[in-house]
């Protein structure tokens, strides 16, 4: 099937396999599943469900039809999938994002993860985490609902995120989730909770990191990922300065700082920390085998 389906009823194998072809025409690497998550999305359907209805010989209306199709359309002009259908999934977590805000990718589950062990292996009673820059809530969120005896805090300065992120602090975050807007470097944070300073356990951040001449291959990030959470200065390590330094006036002794970045960033951040006074800078790999991730312990 190889033309645009209009307002009629249309057999849903039909329709998905239609939907597949546009998708993988545009460039989408997983178009099977896109479609399937579309298509679901107006008919109310889990991928499962979608499966079950194939074998039936399920038609689709054809208003439902003509809406799926409209969706597509948007996915095949690159249009993030989360922005379509509203919503990103992150660990056991359903953020609600739109434009304006970082989409959280699964490598950034890893860093919440990393960040999640080390709240879970101290003895203290209510450990205190710090997520810089936390656009959607993603990290901070997980760290507050997975460790629900710690005690979270989040910052995020841009004027186009925090409605975002206000909406997932609002559905996802206890009595321990708390979000500061202002800027990641700034006084907002202590002058909000004086108590912070030198009593954090956990500092993470996935700051913007790409440099500000470089540009993003996906067409996604290039098109509609804010510029606020990309980039980083001339060699995209600004912000990361900017959060190794706040990060040291947060930080108790043996405070753990976790980092997202670059696949080619490590070395230079790891010497940017070690020049700071982080003890045992390290960077680690993500889930495909890249340098992903730098670690380091407050002295």
């Amino acid at each position: 099937m190889n033309s645009t389906p209009h307002a009629d009823d249309i057999a849903l194998a039909d329709l998905r396999q239609w939907a597949m072809q546009v998708l993988s025409a545009a460039g989408i690497l997983d178009a099977d599943v896109d479609a399937e998550l579309l298509i679901g999305h107006i008919l109310g359907w889990s991928r499962g469900e979608l499966a079950s209805k194939l074998v039936t010989g399920f038609t689709v209306p054809g208003e439902s039809a003509l809406a799926i199709r409209q969706l597509v359309e948007r996915r095949a002009g690159r249009e993030p999938l989360q922005h379509i259908l509203g919503v990103a999934w992150f660990r056991s977590m359903t953020l609600q994002v739109g434009p304006g805000v970082f989409v959280p990718r699964p490598e950034t589950e890893q860093l919440a993860g990393m960040a999640i062990d080390a709240l879970r292996s101290l003895a203290e009673p209510s450990p205190i985490g710090v997520d810089l820059g936390t656009g959607s809530g993603a990290i901070a969120l997980a760290m507050a609902t997975e460790v629900p005896h710690a005690s979270i805090y989040a910052v995020e300065k841009s004027p186009e995120a925090l409605p975002w992120t206000s909406k997932n602090f609002s559905a996802l975050g206890g009595n321990n989730a708390h979000l500061v807007p202002g800027d990641l470097a700034g006084d907002e944070l202590l002058a909000t909770f004086p108590h912070l300073e030198g009593s954090v356990a956990v500092i993470a951040s996935n700051p913007p990191y790409i440099p500000v001449d470089a540009i993003p291959r996906d067409p996604e990030v290039q098109l509609f990922d804010p510029e606020l959470a990309l980039y980083g200065g001339q060699d995209g390590l600004d912000v990361v300065r900017q959060v190794s330094q706040v990060a040291l006036v947060l930080g108790r002794p043996g405070a753990a700082l976790m980092l997202e970045h670059g696949e080619l960033q490590g070395a230079d951040i790891r010497e940017i920390l070690s020049a700071d006074g982080w003890r045992a800078p390290a960077t680690h790999r993500d889930l495909t085998g890249r340098d992903r991730y730098t670690t380091a312990t407050r002295p």
